[in-house]
């Protein structure tokens, strides 16, 4: 149950951030296909985050600490335009238009769902 929960919160953030930054875009015309689109990206983005992550902080982690986790935005902007390259590899209509935009889009991702994630587990504690 919680994996689902996390693929649909991930997928709402994905929603916002299409929203929210220019250059963030899912093509396809109709709902059910949009959220189609950003389900299947969502598991793309726990995939990547989960094997490629992981990897490139072991292996900056020289710069992780120089930079005091600065250079963490720029690995998630990366990241966020991987998935963006995945996604146009599998023919998904889903685009990240450059850096920026993978920068922006990857700082609103985490923005919603540490809401999100927030906002259901105080909706867990209450019951």
């Amino acid at each position: 149950m919680k994996i689902i929960l996390t693929l649909l919160v991930t997928a709402v953030a994905l929603l916002a951030s299409t929203y929210v930054v220019d250059g963030i875009d899912v093509t396809e015309t109709s709902w059910t296909a949009k959220v189609g689109t950003l389900l299947v990206v969502a598991m793309l983005f726990g995939v990547v985050n989960a094997i490629v992550k992981p990897l490139v902080k072991a292996i900056g982690c020289g710069i992780y600490v120089l930079t005091l986790g600065l250079f963490g935005l720029v690995v998630n902007a990366l990241l966020f335009l991987l998935v963006g390259w995945f996604a146009e590899q599998f023919d998904l209509g889903f685009e990240v238009d450059g850096f920026w935009a993978g920068f922006w889009g990857a700082i609103v991702v985490w923005v919603v769902s540490f809401v999100l994630n927030l906002a259901l587990d105080l909706a867990k504690d209450d019951k």
